[in-house]
């Protein structure tokens, strides 16, 4: 006798298979050729990566349409129940990776010498595909390879089976897109691989990954990039809570939760969040362009988000790990890397071979690999993730005394600016956003203070529009004298402006926490640096203290210089009402954001033209 489910799939315009824990849901219902602003009920979505060109973001538009239908029936059964009634039939499939190991080790190397190298951001996420056809194919086909994959991948966050309007989507995503309930929103920023070895994963071998540079400079980094999403959907920015172990049948990552108020509907918020970082790499815009520049077709639904949405609630999760199966049998899995200044090609090319191997191995029918066992130790390793980053995005009140007064940040398309804006808030200041200065004779405009904000790019490149209005921007203030901050980008066209040299790193310092004399652990994302080499290098100390004058014709203020005196690149600047920082002030790798912030905006709001905020900064601290 065939079971009910059985019955109510094969009858179904669209229906929805998921597992979120010890139960699978099945929901039905008919198609939607839009998703509703205002949801009545339930809806089920898989929104396409080219969704993002509703943000502006840039993608390869190839048509993928919206999976959506209005829920009319649902029901649910234990995880056992549902293997006893799928069918178990065999799939017999043939494939292989569009890109072999060679040809995408290549694009990595490219990625990292001239887009890292580049200035354009500080990581990216490059995808590969695995193209294959599934003989026979039938309605069985996706249903036995559902139970498969039910069966062999622990951990996920979703294990779903999708059908809507001919196509399906099948997965086991390790990674919540974002999640509302109760006003509050969530994302889960994912990043660090641990490739479990032939004989399993061991104690030793986690212990190594979570100690690596490379894997937890990735996870700052994402979740750097998710705070800046959830700065600018959450009243006051989202917090971080974790890390955590997210162990699966064949590797295992590290992940955070960021969460927050918000006053957005679920529908908003979806759309909101999309891209994840963990997709596409940062800042956000720039990676979209790289990757448009970089892949040669559009991802489908490649680093997009299925969800299920309810009048006031969201839980959806982040489309990776997932296959595209055609109604002829043709079968699409991307698979992508996260790209970093010191990343291996090599090893890169076996990250995304794992990620699609569990996959693969539910389709095809083969043995999936355990889960590791809960190993205690690892809670103190994790724990000693957290170590000096901002105790602000951990939670912890702002213990610095409030300022008063109007501040209007400079965007220059990077959403650091979000969590700068959210940073200036908690220290008392009012705060817009805004791409230039305000009209009129007077560049505050009825603003206090203008904060020249950070952004992607090469400082000295003036045939980019925003680089150039950037220039333009810092010019007038520098001339009216009015108090400004800078910012990473802001404070390189600053030294530009004023005549120091602008050079190209060696080495990118991408997601770098380091340590600087007088604002101690900083974040650092920059490609570019101000360099000052006029004054003799001080052998007792690693950074110095300089007062030099300006080469510049635009001003005549002296300039006091924060520098590495080995380098000469320099890392803070005092001019007459304004200050410049090359690190990221609002950066989850800077240990004490506020009270670094609060000073310097205290100094600018209270300096006076060439007055006591022009001298030297202290070289010790």
């Amino acid at each position: 006798m065939t079971h009910p489910w059985l019955s109510r799939m094969a009858g179904a315009e669209s229906f929805a298979l998921v597992c979120r824990g010890d139960r699978v849901e099945l929901r039905t219902g008919p198609a939607l050729d839009e998703l509703p602003e205002c949801i009545d009920g339930e809806v089920v979505a898989a929104l396409p990566y080219r969704t993002i060109a509703e943000r502006g973001l840039a993608c390869i538009d190839d048509g993928a349409p919206l999976l959506a239908f209005a829920v009319t029936r649902s029901a649910s059964l234990p995880v056992e129940e549902v293997l006893e009634l799928l069918p178990s039939a065999e799939t017999r499939m043939t494939g292989d990776f569009d890109l072999d190991d060679h040809a995408y080790e290549k694009i990595v190397r490219a990625v990292v010498e001239e887009d890292i190298g580049g200035g354009t951001g500080s990581n990216f996420v490059i995808r590969r595909t695995y193209r294959a056809t599934i003989a026979d194919h039938g309605p069985e086909t996706a249903l036995a390879a559902y139970r498969r994959l039910l069966r062999a991948e622990r951990g996920a966050y979703w294990t779903f089976l999708l059908h809507c309007r001919g196509r399906t989507l099948l997965g086991a995503t390790p990674e919540s897109q974002a999640r509302l309930d109760s006003g509050i929103a969530a994302m889960n920023p994912i990043s660090g691989t641990y490739r479990y070895p032939p004989g399993g994963p061991t104690a030793r071998g986690l212990r190594r990954f979570l100690a690596d540079r490379k894997e937890s400079e990735e996870l700052y980094m994402v979740a750097d990039e998710e705070l800046k999403t959830m700065a600018r959907i959450c009243d006051g920015g989202g917090r971080l809570r974790g890390p955590w172990l997210r162990p699966m049948s064949r590797l295992a990552h590290t992940e955070y939760i960021i969460d927050g108020p918000t006053r957005l509907g679920p529908v908003a918020v979806l759309r909101a969040t999309l891209p994840a970082p963990t997709v596409t790499g940062s800042p956000i815009a720039a990676a979209c362009r790289t990757i448009a520049d970089r892949e040669d077709t559009g991802r489908g639904y490649y680093g997009g988000a299925i969800a299920l949405l309810g009048p006031d609630t969201l839980d959806s999760a982040l489309l990776i790990r997932t296959a595209e199966i055609g109604p002829d049998g043709s079968v699409t899995i991307s698979v992508g890397s996260t790209l970093v200044r010191h990343c291996d090609p090599a090893a890169e090319a076996a990250e995304t071979r794992a990620k699609a191997a569990a996959l693969l191995a539910a389709l095809k029918g083969e043995h999936a690999a355990t889960v590791p066992p809960r190993l205690p130790a690892l809670d103190r390793a994790l724990a000693r993730r957290n170590t000096g980053l901002s105790p602000f995005w951990l939670g912890a009140p702002v213990r610095v005394p409030p300022l008063a007064g109007r501040i209007l940040i400079i965007d220059n398309e990077d959403d650091f600016t979000a969590m700068l804006a959210r940073l200036v808030e908690a220290i008392g200041l009012q705060v817009d956003i805004g791409t230039d200065l305000p009209a009129g004779p007077d560049p505050r405009g009825g603003y206090d203070a203008i904060v020249l904000g950070p952004g992607p790019g090469d400082p000295r490149d003036r045939s980019d529009p925003r680089i150039d209005r950037l220039h333009t921007i810092t010019r007038r203030l520098l001339a009216e004298r009015t108090p400004t901050l800078a910012v990473c980008l802001g404070h390189q066209v600053l030294a530009d402006e004023v005549g120091l040299a602008i050079r190209r790193l060696d080495r990118p310092a991408q997601g770098e926490p380091r340590h600087v004399p007088g604002f101690g652990r900083v974040g650092f994302y920059n490609t570019f640096a101000a360099v000052c080499e006029t004054a003799p290098d001080d052998p007792r100390h690693r950074m110095n203290s300089i007062h030099v004058t300006t080469v510049s014709d635009r001003s005549s203020q002296p300039i006091g210089i924060l520098r590495d005196a080995r380098t000469g690149v320099v890392h803070a600047m005092r001019i007459g009402r304004a200050r410049s920082i090359q690190f990221h002030v609002e950066s989850v790798l800077t240990a004490h954001g506020p009270a670094i912030l609060r000073r310097l905006l205290a100094e600018i709001l209270v300096a006076k033209p060439g007055g006591p905020g022009a001298g030297p900064y202290p070289s010790g601290g």
